[in-house]
C-alpha cells in the first residue's frame, strides 16, 4: 500500500534491504533519480527484482518541455493525444508504467503563481477535453494516467508542498466546476491523488482532503462512483504534515478509504509510514479489514493490467533519437499552432 521514492541513481543494498522488507506496491523516481534513459531503466529492473509483485513504476511528468497549457493554446484534440502519447511513449521506454498526470485543477487566477503552465482552462469541460484525449494519448502507450489534484486546487493561494491551502467553496460551487472533471472521466482515470488541501464550508475542518472520509468515501467514491485506486499525495508535504506525523496521515488517508501511500523522500519516513499501519493494523480489527479491502484492489488491478507492468526491453540508443525527435517535433507544432491556425482563420474569412 507504499508507493516510495528515495535518493540516489543506482541500486544499494541498503535500498534493497528496504524495498525486500516494505515489498511497496510502487516506487516514483524525480530528478535526482534520474542520469540518462539506460540508468533508470536499469535502476526501475533492479527495484523490481527485490519486490515479489508486479511494480507501480512512476512519474511525475505532466508535460516535460512541452507544458500542458502551451499545448492546450493549440486547440486541437488530436494535439492533445499527441502530447499524451509522446509522453507515454517516453515513459515507457525508460521502464515506468505510470504517470501522475493530466493535472485536473482548473486555471483560476487565485492559484495562477501556485499552478502556471501545469493546469490548461478555468473551463472545466475545456479542461475534460484536454485530460480524456492526453489519458487516451497514455493508454495508446501502455501507461496508466492519474487525476489530479482531487477535489482541486484552483482556488488555492498557498503551495501544499509547504503550507496547507485552505480553499473557501461550497461543495455546490466545487460540484459545478472543479469536480467537473473527476464527474466527466471516472471511468478513465486508473489512478486519483488526493490533493492536501483543506474544505472548511465541506468538512466544517481544516483537515486536509487526503485525510478526510467524507471527501474520499462520501464524494469521491459514492457521491461521484469513482472506482479506481485513490493514492495520496506525498505524505512529506507541509500541507499534511501541518495536521500530522506521516505515520498518522498514512492511517487516516487508509482510514478514509485511501488505497496508495505516496511517500517519496526521507527513508526513515518511508519506514515510518510503513510501522504505523502495521501497528494500526495489528490493533484495531476495523482497520485491518479496511487495510484487507485495499490490498485485495491493488492485487486486483495489477492482476487486470497483466503483462502491460512489466518493465519492457532496455531503450537502444536509436528508440531514445526517435522519442527526442518526436518530442522536439511536437514542440515545434505547438509553437507553431496558434499562428497557423490564426493564419487559417484570416484566409477563411
Amino acid at each position: 500500500m507504499l508507493i516510495v521514492g528515495f535518493d540516489g541513481t543506482e541500486m544499494t543494498q541498503p535500498l534493497a534491504s528496504l524495498l525486500e522488507r516494505l515489498q511497496p506496491a510502487g516506487v516514483i523516481l524525480f530528478a535526482r533519480n534520474i542520469k540518462n534513459p539506460e540508468q533508470t531503466w536499469r535502476l526501475l529492473r533492479e527495484c523490481q527484482k527485490c519486490v515479489e509483485t508486479p511494480l507501480f513504476s512512476c512519474v511525475d511528468l505532466e508535460g516535460g518541455t512541452v507544458a500542458a497549457a502551451d499545448v492546450f493554446a493549440v486547440d486541437d484534440p488530436k494535439l492533445f493525444r499527441k502530447h499524451g502519447q509522446i509522453i507515454g511513449e517516453n515513459c515507457r521506454a525508460l521502464g515506468f508504467n505510470v504517470d501522475f498526470a493530466p493535472v485536473l485543477d482548473l486555471a483560476f487566477e487565485t492559484s495562477r503563481p501556485v499552478m502556471g503552465s501545469r493546469v490548461v482552462s478555468a473551463d472545466p469541460h475545456a479542461s475534460v477535453t484536454y485530460a480524456q484525449e492526453f489519458l487516451a494519448g497514455l493508454k495508446d502507450a501502455k501507461v496508466l494516467g492519474c487525476g489530479k489534484h482531487f477535489p482541486g486546487l484552483g482556488e488555492g493561494k498557498l503551495d501544499s508542498h509547504h503550507e496547507l491551502p485552505v480553499i473557501e467553496k461550497s461543495l455546490k460551487d466545487l460540484w459545478a466546476e472543479d469536480l467537473v472533471p473527476y464527474r466527466a472521466l471516472r471511468r478513465q482515470l486508473p489512478f486519483v491523488m488526493v490533493s492536501h488541501a483543506a474544505y472548511p464550508q465541506v468538512t466544517k475542518t481544516k483537515t486536509p482532503a487526503s485525510l478526510s472520509k467524507i471527501w474520499i468515501t462520501d464524494i469521491l467514491k459514492k457521491k461521484i462512483g469513482y472506482r479506481g485506486l485513490v493514492v495520496s499525495d506525498d505524505l512529506e508535504m507541509g500541507g499534511v504534515l501541518s495536521a500530522a506525523s506521516v505515520g498518522e496521515a498514512a492511517v487516516e488517508f487508509v482510514r478514509a478509504r485511501g488505497d496508495l501511500c505516496l511517500v517519496c523522500h526521507r527513508e526513515d519516513r518511508v519506514v515510518e509510514a510503513y510501522e504505523a499501519l502495521v501497528r494500526a493494523t495489528e490493533r484495531d480489527k476495523k482497520f485491518a479489514k479496511r487495510v484487507v479491502e485495499s490490498l485485495r484492489r491493488v492485487a486486483a488491478f495489477k492482476k487486470k493490467c497483466g503483462r502491460s507492468l512489466a518493465i519492457g526491453k532496455a531503450p537502444t540508443a536509436t528508440v531514445v533519437e526517435r522519442l527526442t525527435r518526436n518530442l522536439w517535433e511536437l514542440g515545434e507544432q505547438v509553437r507553431l499552432g496558434p499562428l497557423s491556425r490564426r493564419e487559417d482563420r484570416r484566409q477563411r474569412g
